[in-house]
């Protein structure tokens, strides 16, 4: 019980450090920055659904909350910013396109599947419960600092390269990301693959690309925030590094590798794609 209450702890410092740091050039309303005060809508929302989602044993609202998190926070520090400029609208609507896409897409697909295995274990236990949900809130918070430090910001600046430059990212990692869900979607449709893992499309590029995907279109984002970033703001770049530990370690690449060593890890054909193909970015197969 004393770790996930110690994680928790600890969560919420780095978030309010962060909070504290992408504060220092965020506009005030009228006595509390706007940024500090989207930093807390993720927790709010999280905390709220955790609540019915323990009582009722249930994960299936989990990354649901999460893209209403998203969207609920660029929509409050859009209608809250006295003067929002042409930058923050663009990353308001990036954010809110991705979240809204990828949100739905995961909440069908718990629905379908009716469960989630990453929470078999973890949804009956309060603390631990607890701790994911918490974590939930700060994903949503830490992922999108940099942009929300933009869309928040009193400092203008004039749209240039780094615009250019980040909205071209972000399109790039959208468009994998969209495709590699696809793909693997259409391939669980074949009844037939059932017991099979997928190695065509762009998967036989990478074993995650709709995770490489993720984490490039919020280094754009990162890239459009850039040039209005002043002072402690500069920490708020710690998004899509933030993004790329959470997705490699934690999370993502981390639990679906060991659950196909699990159920593939005596197939031949599984070894082979895993020594061949490159774990994230998508690369030319290797040589036997």
């Amino acid at each position: 019980m004393l770790r996930p209450i110690i994680g928790i702890i600890i969560i919420l410092l780095i978030s309010g450090g962060l909070a504290w740091a992408g504060s220092q050039g965020s506009v005030y309303v009228p006595r509390v920055s706007l940024f500090a005060i989207c930093a807390s809508i993720g927790f709010i929302l999280h905390w709220l659904v955790f609540v019915p989602s323990f009582i009722f044993q249930t994960e299936h609202y989990f990354d649901l909350t999460g893209s209403i998190s998203y969207i609920a926070t660029v929509t409050i520090a859009a209608v809250m910013h006295p003067l929002l400029d042409l930058r923050g609208l663009i990353i308001c609507v990036l954010i809110a396109i991705w979240a809204a896409r990828l949100g739905s897409f995961l909440f069908l697909r718990v629905k379908k599947a009716g469960q989630d295995r990453r929470f078999n274990e973890i949804k009956t236990r309060f603390w631990r419960y607890l701790f994911t949900w918490t974590l939930g809130g700060a994903w949503v918070f830490i992922t999108m600092a940099a942009g929300l430090a933009a869309i928040t910001s009193m400092t203008q600046r004039p749209l240039g390269i780094f615009l250019v430059l980040g909205v071209g990212l972000w399109i790039i990692g959208f468009v994998i990301e969209v495709i590699a869900d696809r793909q693997k979607t259409n391939f669980r449709k074949n009844p037939e693959n059932a017991e099979k893992f997928i190695t065509t499309g762009l998967w036989s590029y990478s074993r995650h690309p709709n995770y490489f995907g993720e984490i490039v279109l919020w280094i754009g984002i990162a890239v459009i925030a850039l040039p209005t970033l002043v002072g402690w703001q500069y920490l708020t770049l710690i998004s899509p590094i933030f993004v790329l530990f959470l997705l490699v370690k934690i999370s993502g690449v981390k639990l679906l590798e060991e659950g196909g060593q699990k159920r593939w890890g005596s197939n031949p054909e599984y070894q082979h794609y895993v020594a061949t193909t490159s774990t994230l970015v998508p690369l030319p197969k290797k040589s036997d």
